[in-house]
């Protein structure tokens, strides 16, 4: 499974780091981070691939504008 975060989406609302810290931060910028991850700037996305989806699903669904999607292989 990979966690895809659309950077440019975020608006630094900080639900995911409320939900998951241990994957997410709020970074200078004001925007989300996800800890770890590889940043593709042809996509302006950060990705990290995971065994487990732990609490990331409900940082998802908790996200207001649906800029952080799980990918399942």
């Amino acid at each position: 499974m990979k966690i895809v975060h659309e950077r440019g989406k975020c608006i630094g609302c900080s639900s995911c780091v409320v939900i998951c810290p241990k994957y997410w931060e709020m970074s200078e910028d004001g925007k989300a981070h996800l800890l770890n991850s590889e940043f593709n700037s042809e996509k302006g996305v950060e990705i990290l691939e995971i065994k487990e989806i732990e609490c990331n699903q409900e940082a998802a669904d908790v996200c207001p504008v649906q800029c952080i999607n799980i990918e399942k292989s």
